[in-house]
């Protein structure tokens, strides 16, 4: 039986701002040939389908699409529920699925109950795990702690159960932070109480685990795998290789495993250095097209260095400072003394960018103050100070950074 194992789909999610959905289309596409060119039996998703229980509407019409398209092929499907998912949504009909060959599993009480799915040598028992929330876990089920390895420990007991009564193979699918493999930026959160991970040894026995969660693919064991996310949803995940574990298994288990990339709609950047330098470097030249993340080293912060950077790289996404000048609060505070409005903009500035605003630019900060005082006569530094509108008041941000 042929396994291709993916996970972290997150329809839906945008990259910091930058649609993704027709990227994510793309991954569908290469999913499917991927499952005719490699004869797949069986494709295995260890949830979080999509980026948030409450999904947009493209989001479900793309997971639709997937799915109809998956049940059109060669290949059966296992799919799971991840703590992005709300489980209830995703699993809506389910019953009604499992007649296509698309088997979804949302539910704690279906778990230690398998697919069961047959080849030349005989049936393999999926185990389809949900995300286990330990708060719901421990109610459901009467354990006596909340944490993720006293929900997980619990489910692998009734998986055993079953295993042992039933005997061969089985995989099994779940959405969990296992001890040995390193987090991206891009996960949400799971811990509870500080404990988040399990050990692998919770899957002892079982002939492929088949683990979701994770963005980044990791070989925890030979058996023991996250497949990550088809696709970077954070720059932390700028050396990935993303895709999906292509699992051979022959009458006793594992007997071959291939990682197949997925597509990459464009390549992440992590720029850091001076901005005139990044301006002019030429070997940067191969980022140019590339998303691009850039931490700026200067002493003081350049004027409109966004824009600027987006002339050579036009899909930079994130800017930030490395500069060597202290920032507020890296300084005793002044002796305590009435001060206006607009020397409390003026110090921030100065603070902030390491030099002071220019004439143009205080101007310009004077009218922005104006703009937000409630009686703004209290704090004109002259009687001729023109009002300006709201709009107006927040270009001066742009001007200045």
């Amino acid at each position: 039986m042929r396994i291709l194992h993916t996970s972290d789909w997150h329809l839906g999610r945008s990259f910091h701002r930058e649609g993704m959905l027709s990227h994510q289309a793309a991954y569908v596409d290469h999913l499917l040939s991927v499952v005719e060119q490699e004869r797949v039996d069986v494709v295995l998703v260890s949830g979080d389908v999509y980026d948030r229980a409450l999904p947009q509407v493209d989001a479900v019409r793309l997971a639709s699409e997937a799915l109809g398209r998956l049940a059109a092929s060669r290949a059966k499907v296992v799919l799971t529920s991840g703590n992005h998912d709300s489980a209830h949504r995703l699993g809506f009909g389910s019953d009604l699925i499992d007649a296509a060959g698309v088997f979804i599993r949302t539910d704690l009480a279906g778990v230690g109950r398998p697919v069961v799915l047959e080849d030349d040598h005989g049936p393999v028992a999926f185990h389809g795990l949900p995300y286990l929330d330990p708060d719901t876990v421990k109610e459901a089920w009467g354990l006596g702690s909340r944490s993720h390895q006293a929900a997980l420990t619990e489910a692998m007991v009734r998986v055993r159960a079953d295993h042992d009564r039933r005997g061969g193979r089985a995989v099994v699918m779940a959405h969990a932070f296992v001890t040995g493999a390193e987090p991206s930026d891009s996960e949400r959160d799971i811990s509870v109480g500080g404990v988040s991970m399990v050990p692998a040894s919770l899957f002892a026995g079982m002939s492929y685990a088949a683990l979701g969660h994770l963005h980044g693919r990791h070989t925890i064991t030979e058996t023991v795998r996250y497949s990550g996310s088809p696709l970077a949803y954070s720059f932390s995940e700028a050396q990935h290789r993303k895709g999906s574990w292509l699992v051979d298994l022959d009458a006793t288990g594992v007997a071959a495993v291939e990682f197949v990339e997925a597509p990459v709609p464009r390549r992440l950047a992590r720029l850091r250095g001076e901005l005139e330098t990044l301006l002019s470097d030429p070997t940067l030249s191969a980022h140019e097209d590339d998303w691009v993340q850039v931490i700026l080293t200067d002493a003081t912060r350049p004027a409109q260095a966004m824009d600027r950077l987006r002339r050579r790289f036009p899909h930079t996404l994130v800017l930030g400072f490395a500069s060597t000048t202290p920032v507020l609060g890296g300084l005793p505070l002044p002796a305590q003394r009435v001060r206006r409005d607009r020397d409390l903009v003026r110090e921030f500035v100065a603070e902030l960018r390491g030099s002071a605003p220019n004439d143009a630019e205080l101007a310009l900060l004077g009218r922005a103050v104006d703009a937000c005082c409630e009686d703004p006569e209290v704090d004109m530094l002259d009687s001729g100070s023109e009002r300006t509108t709201v709009e107006e008041s927040t270009d001066f941000v742009e001007v200045l950074f």
